[in-house]
């Protein structure tokens, strides 16, 4: 593998794309064409709170004549809110960031047990009906209990399914384990990757952390935000860029696709050449692939 900047091919950089190993719905490699349909020559693949996709997704992407980011959304909890930390080119070996990451991911297949349990009481929905709608190596959550709804023709979409029965005011929703974001920040930066805070000012439930707390992430290594991203509002990301600009933080760009999962695109927003070259320079435990 090789790294810099200087090696990269010419064209935009998508930093956040999810396969099936998580809540995507396309297998790694057709997730990297996918995103060189779209014009992208630097994909990162970000599936959630696992790297067993980078393998294919890096082997693909080369093939294409693309550089491949490893990367993974890891999943974090700041009070009521549901905090997704990126993470770039860290040691996907780390003792530390393994045993956590396997904590989550035991965590959510409980969880998503026992909401299905409870949707069963007053819908035609098992679990093996969920299971049917994951790969082996999934990360099973929420989005494939919605996509068991759909098949069985209880709702037409993900959408529908998260806008109603999946919906907490329902009462089928259960909370799972998650680190806080000050912890998931500290295990990516000590296994020697770049943590970026993924679309942090959203509407609703997810709304932005108090900038104080914003400020202790950056002191314990937080390298910056997700600022391009169709679920941030205008006023937070500008809130974001003027928070960045006083850090010197990283500022990126990404669409978060999910396949058929959503209707999130490829390059629909996208990560400048600068700020993909300090995510580079500034990690030391993985390197990017590259033609």
């Amino acid at each position: 593998m090789t790294s810099g900047p200087s090696t990269r091919p010419p064209g935009p950089s998508d930093l956040h794309l999810h396969s099936n190993h998580s809540d995507g719905t396309e297998p790694p490699a057709e997730v990297m064409r996918q995103a060189h349909g779209h014009g992208i020559r630097t994909a990162a693949l970000t599936d959630h709170d696992r790297t067993t996709g980078w393998q294919e997704a890096g082997d693909a992407a080369v093939s294409l004549g693309m550089t491949f980011l490893p990367g993974m959304e890891l999943s974090a909890k700041h009070e009521w809110r549901s905090v997704h930390v990126l993470g770039y080119l860290f040691d996907p070996d780390d003792p530390d960031l393994v045993a956590e990451t396997d904590r989550i991911r035991s965590d959510r297949v409980g969880r998503a047990e026992r909401i299905v349990r409870s949707i069963g009481r007053d819908y035609d929905l098992g679990w093996d009906d969920v299971l049917a709608q994951t790969t082996p190596d999934a990360t099973v959550g929420r989005p494939h209990i919605a996509d068991a709804l759909v098949a069985r023709g209880i709702v037409r979409d993900r959408t529908e399914a998260f806008e109603g029965i999946l919906h907490p005011r329902e009462g089928y929703y259960e909370p799972h384990y998650a680190p806080d974001p000050l912890a998931a920040v500290r295990l990516i930066t000590r296994a020697g990757g770049v943590a970026v805070i993924a679309h942090p000012v959203t509407a609703g439930r997810d709304r932005m952390m108090p900038l104080t707390y914003i400020e202790r992430l950056i002191d314990e290594g937080l390298a910056g935000f997700e600022v391009d991203h169709r679920e941030n509002t205008a006023e937070g990301k500008r809130r974001l860029r003027q928070i960045a600009a006083r850090h010197d933080l990283i500022v990126t760009g990404s669409s978060d696709y999910h396949g058929a999962g959503k209707p999130n695109r490829p390059g629909e927003n996208t990560t400048s050449d600068e700020m993909v070259a300090r995510i580079v320079e500034r990690a030391s435990g993985a390197s990017p692939r590259t033609p």
